[in-house]
């Protein structure tokens, strides 16, 4: 897969570079071939796959990745690892084409967090051997709804797993740009996802005193 390699790293080059990646990623979509190949296809479906309008009136995932990847590369400089990061922004819903559903009349993806992180591992696989870049990458992109399970106290919250595997700093980073890259968005609600950032943080911080002092 020779011009899947190629693509691959022309793909790396515009995340890590570019102001707004999205551009460069809307014209590969226009490209028959990347939307046919395997396992460039884990990205062209998620064109076709909508989302509740309530929460993402932006459309599709698709739309939506766009979004977070241009926000992740306004970022990208205050991450360990840009070259993770933004990897983890563009592949963090590749688990919704599998797990969108209808149910009572809304739109859901539970557990796209778990299918996604699958996903990205073999999406990865196929272009690098790097194994520690491939666990990372899917490490953040199971971890991505951390901040919304913490925040609003669901049973999914699983800060000392999470604390395990990755960076809650990372985590928090690629979280804010995954709340911030809806439509609709305005001052309040971004002051909204700060505040939350900062108490999933403080909350991270609890968990890991907490295990120095059983230390």
């Amino acid at each position: 897969m020779a011009k899947g390699y190629e693509i691959f790293t022309e793909m790396e080059q515009h995340l890590l570079n570019d102001e707004k990646p999205s551009l460069y990623l809307e014209q590969l979509m226009e490209n028959r071939w990347f939307i046919e190949t395997y396992p460039l296809t884990l990205l062209g479906d998620l064109r076709k796959v909508e989302q509740s309008p309530v929460h993402h009136p932006e459309g599709s995932v698709w739309k939506h990745t766009l979004l977070v990847v241009d926000l992740a590369a306004e970022g990208r400089h205050l991450s360990e690892n840009s070259r993770i990061f933004m990897w983890s922004a563009l592949l963090h819903d590749l688990g919704k084409a599998h797990t969108t559903r209808i149910r009572r009349g809304k739109i859901t993806a539970y557990d796209h967090d778990k299918h996604g992180a699958v996903l990205a591992s073999a999406f990865l696989k196929e272009f690098t051997d790097d194994d520690e870049f491939v666990r990372k990458v899917s490490q953040m992109v199971r971890w991505h709804m951390q901040i919304l399970f913490v925040v609003k106290h669901l049973p999914f919250a699983d800060i000392d797993n999470m604390i395990q595997e990755v960076s809650p700093g990372e985590i928090a980073l690629l979280s804010l740009c995954d709340r911030l890259g809806r439509g609709n968005m305005n001052e309040k609600t971004r002051q909204e996802e700060l505040e939350n950032m900062k108490f999933f943080l403080q909350k991270c911080q609890r968990h890991l005193n907490g295990k120095l002092v059983k230390k």
